[in-house]
């Protein structure tokens, strides 16, 4: 296990696990989490397609992320507004690597999941949450707006209404509610959830990256691209996927009836 300030970092059967360890703050997120979650991110880069396959992304102590540190967020009360926008765009660069990685990020909530710390949630690909779990847009409840992405991610996933609503609201959502609306992928015990977050991260560890990446990427761009440019996507991402050693070698095993690399239906419910 690595450490990175408040943030530790691990790789098993191809799986990083990146968790946030500031419990006695429910993990906020203070300069120390910032810098390693961004180191973190760095060894996932580094590291992408061959040692890592997939990520879990999780928090310490019973919580996943209460969001921005009060005490940090209060220091800035009195710069110039200049110096929020640029701690904002630092954000913003770290939701964009989370989101446009090249890999399955699987959140595994425990906890509070609060103000930047849902955002930190939403960016990720699948959450797995556990039944304590609470989602809540707290920005509300102290004057101030959503942010680390949460305006693009939130109406993506539950609609422009309801996010409104949750936004307006800034109310608790538990995890059963967060299930309905599309947030939660799978509620788990609170005593399996990481077993089960790295067990279905792991099993993406013998399916194409190269193809995930590119089908993640083109994703990501759904919603805002005519069918004409997501069609140019599609066939450059569908060229290069052909190209690739990757599907020549699944293409021979299906021709030849052997049996494929990867195939979901190969793993257990307990897995999910």
């Amino acid at each position: 296990m690595e450490r990175f300030g408040d943030v530790t970092f691990e790789i098993d059967n191809h799986v990083a696990t990146v968790t946030l360890d500031r419990p006695q703050a429910r993990n906020a997120l203070n300069d120390s989490v910032r810098a390693g979650i961004d180191a973190a991110l760095a060894r996932i880069r580094s590291g992408a397609g061959d040692e890592i396959r997939a990520v879990v992304l999780t928090g310490a102590g019973g919580a996943f992320c209460s969001g921005g540190d009060i005490a940090t967020l209060s220091e800035f009360a009195d710069k110039p507004a200049a110096a929020m926008r640029q701690r904002m765009r630092d954000a913003h660069d770290r939701i964009r690597t989370i989101i446009n990685l090249d890999l399955p990020v699987v959140a595994a909530v425990d906890g509070a999941a609060a103000g930047a710390g849902f955002s930190l949630a939403l960016a990720c690909d699948f959450i797995l949450a556990s039944p304590r779990a609470r989602f809540v847009m707290s920005f509300g409840r102290i004057g101030l707006v959503p942010d680390w992405g949460a305006f693009y991610l939130l109406p993506r996933i539950v609609g422009l209404q309801t996010a409104k609503e949750l936004v307006f609201s800034a109310r608790s959502v538990d995890a059963e509610e967060a299930k309905t609306l599309g947030i939660v992928h799978h509620i788990h015990h609170v005593d399996e959830l990481l077993d089960r977050a790295r067990a279905f991260a792991a099993r993406f560890n013998d399916a194409s990256t190269l193809a995930i990446g590119l089908a993640k990427q083109a994703l990501n761009q759904s919603f805002q691209l005519d069918l004409t440019a997501m069609l140019e996507i599609e066939a450059n991402a569908q060229a290069v996927a052909n190209n690739s050693v990757y599907h020549r070698d699944a293409a021979a095993r299906f021709l030849a009836k052997e049996k494929l690399s990867f195939a979901w239906e190969n793993f257990s419910e307990d897995d999910q």
